[in-house]
């Protein structure tokens, strides 16, 4: 016979069935976040967290049904949520190590994600489904009805779900980050384990291991940042990171770049959004961003003020570009979130004083926003240009791609205004990119579209300029002339991807992004995989295993034929050091004419100076002079698109030294000097030019100015470098005269 219902009776099962399944839903919207910063927001991920939470339940219910007939509620409770607190510590640790697993990137792309994510997130969603079954046999054991006891459990548990899933989406993802969630619902868990059975001391041994590990995870001391990784508890600390944080909508990281002191990098999730140069913010670090610029200028160059509207904040740095060049002009940014506009005055270099006007809402609600006031009758704003940058790889805002979408933006713009898009596709597959064209041409009567030149088969930028009238792309870009060579897709290449696409217009009803995308995010999946490779390869090369790193190049050749030129030249470096100048010289040459077959080709200056380097030493000296030659010809050439770049203009004024063009060789290591006054080896060839002129009074000078240069930053090893050769120098000088 059922026994009188009370409130207290059903309050302790409600209130622990609630609190374990917002645990749940708390730990999936946590899994999906995580997953971002190492396989990034896609249908791939967001299916596979779902699903194997999902399968996780199902399998915890079914155990758990079985443990409630078998034991008694109470102390099986209090082991089932001890269990569960374990089991999250332990997304922590596999989450820092399962990325890592070599075997996982010899997987498909759908698999790997499939994989990392069952092994990281299964076990807690298995321990946290066998809670439910326990708690309505502990409140049937009380004698209460059963239909309604059942109904209040389910009601209860649905009820925690949804109080989970907004505590974490709403609040707890921005104010605290993923991973102290993960270690809060791990104490949370663990205290009512603690309430369930108080008596039980293995809890309070747990609690103290606990209280260790969240402190080598999480606390900011030396000692923990030592430690902590070697648990696998937490990343290893990287002090280029110059600031953190995680939003509703992403994670970011802003990080100074590890080949130039004088760039800064902004991450969202596992994209490199944008790059600046401190000192420099006019000089634009990406292609499309060259694009953008060259448009902008070409059509409005002798305009005193333009009015822009920037979809995608980011860095901010095309939008700081604009503002730099018309101060006085009307510069929109539309940013979502609010973090990373706050990232990027913290650290990316925009001020908070800025002329850039902010809006933090999704850009379609904004424009319909506009378009409202314009129907009243208010004035708004039209744009000159509206350029497109909330993109990345293969997550992409849908509702910002629809013919609906593009006839608002049509209306905000003036009639001789243009809509620039950047995406990435594959020229080969073309989905994408064609589904885009096909949809911009039912608005717009002008559409054409840039690229990189670059392998048809692999990712690459694209820019969509959409506009009402016709504009010389073609005349504009040539003016230009930045950066990389320019792809201008023809008429015919342009129905090719459209036919590719097989007509597809997204529409507000149907905007198949994801399926369009689908050979992007696997290629990106091979992409990964040949990182790997490469990483492997480095740790064998710096650990001396100079043959085994050989042959991880030629699997990578097989994997990716489109790295060859860099596997060959690499091959042939580690043949220079073990002394086999022969075989390297084939391996050089093998990098050389794959580049001449290919469809598109590349610069291969250094190939050709690494070559001839192992030339003179065959003494093949006619055959080193003609590469020489080609390694100039190669890095003029590359530096007459990035005048700026050091590495291009060192290397040309040491070829040039090396082939006795000594007055050319003095211009560009003045200038590589210039760039980087820290490289040493800059400041001893350009002493080393000066003295084959005979001008050692000013290669003396130079040098002791190094010296001055070098001993206020206290490095003193550069300093004995120099000094060694001003000694020599000086002795020569004195030989002269005499």
């Amino acid at each position: 016979m059922n026994k009188p219902r009370g409130f207290l009776s059903i309050l302790i099962p409600s209130a622990t069935v609630f609190f374990s399944s917002a645990c749940i839903m708390i730990i999936e919207l946590v899994a999906g976040r995580l997953m971002a910063r190492y396989l990034g927001a896609s249908l791939y991920t967001w299916t596979s967290v779902i699903g194997v939470v999902l399968a996780g339940i199902t399998i915890g219910n079914y155990i758990g049904g079985r443990i409630a007939d078998r034991f008694s509620p109470r102390k099986t409770l209090s082991v089932l949520f001890a269990a569960a607190s374990v089991a999250c510590v332990i997304i922590v640790i596999l989450n820092n190590l399962v990325g890592k697993w070599g075997f996982v990137w010899h997987f498909s792309w759908p698999l790997h994600v499939f994989t990392h994510v069952t092994l990281v997130f299964l076990l807690p969603s298995v321990c946290l489904g066998t809670i439910s079954p326990v708690v309505a046999k502990m409140a049937l054991d009380q004698g209460l009805s059963t239909g309604r006891t059942v109904g209040d459990i389910y009601a209860w548990g649905a009820a925690g779900s949804i109080a989970g899933t907004f505590l974490a989406g709403f609040y707890l993802i921005a104010k605290m980050g993923t991973i102290s969630i993960v270690w809060s619902v791990a104490a949370a868990l663990l205290l009512m384990a603690i309430l369930y059975w108080a008596k039980l001391w293995v809890l309070y041994i747990w609690a103290a291991i606990l209280i260790a590990l969240v402190t080598m995870g999480m606390a900011p001391g030396e000692w923990a940042r030592q430690n902590g990784p070697k648990l696998a508890l937490r990343e290893k600390h990287d002090p280029t990171i110059l600031y953190e944080d995680e939003t509703q909508y992403c994670y970011i990281v802003v990080k100074k770049s590890p080949d130039n002191p004088n760039a800064i990098i902004f991450c969202q999730d596992k994209l490199q959004h944008s790059k600046i140069l401190i000192d420099n913010i006019t000089n634009l670090q990406y292609f499309y961003t060259h694009v953008y610029a060259a448009i902008t200028e070409g059509l409005k160059r002798n305009k005193a003020n333009i009015s822009t509207m920037s979809i995608g904040g980011g860095g901010y740095v095309f939008p700081r570009y604009v503002e730099k060049l018309w101060p006085d002009g009307r510069i929109d940014v539309i940013e979502i979130d609010p973090g990373v506009t706050e990232a990027a005055m913290a650290s990316f270099g925009l001020p908070r004083d800025t002329k850039i006007k902010t809006i933090s809402m999704d850009a379609r609600n904004s424009v319909d926003g506009l378009l409202e006031k314009k129907k009243t009758g208010q004035e708004i704003p039209l744009y000159d240009f509206i350029y497109e940058d909330a993109f990345n790889d293969y997550s992409v805002p849908y509702q910002l791609v629809t013919k609906e979408f593009n006839e608002k933006i049509s209306k905000i713009l003036t009639d001789d205004g243009v809509y620039l898009l950047n995406l990435i596709d594959i020229y080969d597959s073309g989905l994408f990119l064609g589904s885009t064209v096909n949809t911009l041409e039912k608005t717009f009567p002008h559409v054409y579209v840039l690229s990189e030149e670059a392998s048809r088969s692999i990712r690459n930028t694209f820019v969509v300029v959409a506009s009402k009238k016709s504009i010389d792309v073609h005349r504009i870009m040539d003016s230009y002339h930045k950066g990389a060579d320019i792809w201008h897709l023809t008429a015919g290449q342009i129905s090719d991807i459209k036919a590719k696409s097989k007509g597809m217009v997204f529409t507000d009803d149907y905007v198949p992004v994801e399926n369009m995308l689908a050979p992007v995010v696997l290629r990106s999946a091979a992409d990964l995989r040949i990182v790997e490779y490469k990483n492997e390869a480095r740790k064998l090369k710096h650990a001396g295993q100079l043959n085994k790193c050989i042959a991880k190049y030629r699997k990578l050749i097989k994997l990716d034929p489109g790295i060859s030129i860099l596997a060959y030249n690499e091959i042939a470096m580690m043949m220079v050091q073990q002394g086999k100048l022969k075989e390297a010289r084939i391996e050089f040459i093998n990098a050389i004419e794959y580049n001449n077959q290919s469809e598109t080709r590349i610069n291969v200056a250094g190939v050709h100076l690494n070559l001839a380097f192992v030339l003179r030493d065959l003494k093949y000296r006619q055959e080193a002079k003609k590469h020489f030659d080609k390694a100039v010809e190669a890095f003029k050439e590359q530096l007459s698109k990035e005048p700026d770049s050091l590495k291009t203009t060192m290397l040309l004024g040491k070829t040039l030294l090396e082939i006795n063009e000594f007055t050319q060789a003095t211009v560009y290591l003045r200038q590589a000097v210039k760039l980087n006054p820290y490289d040493v080896s800059c400041h001893l060839s350009l002493a080393q030019a000066l003295k084959a002129q005979a001008k050692y009074d000013e290669a003396i000078t130079g040098l002791e100015k190094a010296i001055a240069f070098y001993s206020k930053y206290n490095r003193t090893q550069e300093v004995e470098r120099i000094k060694k050769y001003l000694e020599l120098l000086e002795s020569e000088k004195s030989k002269q005269r005499q």
